[in-house]
């Protein structure tokens, strides 16, 4: 068996692009997945202080509404947690990890907790930073100009190289 026929987690025609920097499309899909599941993170939070309220009222239990600005606050606020704790201890968010990208500093290497911090506020308050990406051969957003960072495809498991 050659060295190109070994066995592979990552399917033979993506191989040739891992490694290579993230386009729009793939980051974007990435990134409406994680939106997605920071919603419905916040969904079950809600749930749950509503299932804890009827566990301690039950006769006087009504649903609390919730008010939009608190929740997009919250929304918002978890976002940054989500993605600040993913970037910097994997480099993949699951929006991520379902696209194959991984979230690396210029040398290759995991971003530290700083610089994802600033990469996740960046992200939540200017997503239309992402549109950068589009063009140029590296792909970079305006948070990646920014921050030094970059999103490649690397399916592969555990901590970039």
């Amino acid at each position: 068996m050659s060295a190109d026929e070994h066995i592979s987690i990552v399917p033979r025609e993506a191989r040739q692009y891992q490694g290579r920097h993230a386009g729009l499309v793939t980051r974007l899909t990435a990134g409406v997945i994680d939106a997605i599941v920071v919603a419905v993170a916040l969904l079950a939070g809600y749930l749950g202080v509503n299932g804890f309220l009827f566990l301690v009222d039950p006769r006087g239990f009504q649903f609390r509404e919730a008010a939009p600005l608190l929740s997009g606050a919250s929304w918002l606020l978890l976002l940054i947690v989500y993605l600040t704790g993913a970037w910097s201890t994997t480099g993949r968010t699951c929006g991520c990890r379902v696209m194959g990208l991984r979230v690396v500093s210029r040398s290759g290497r995991r971003v530290g907790p700083l610089v994802a911090l600033l990469r996740a506020v960046f992200c939540a308050v200017f997503p239309i930073g992402l549109l950068l990406c589009a063009g140029g051969r590296r792909h970079s957003s305006l948070q990646d100009l920014v921050l030094r960072t970059s999103v490649i495809y690397d399916w592969l498991p555990g901590q970039p190289r």
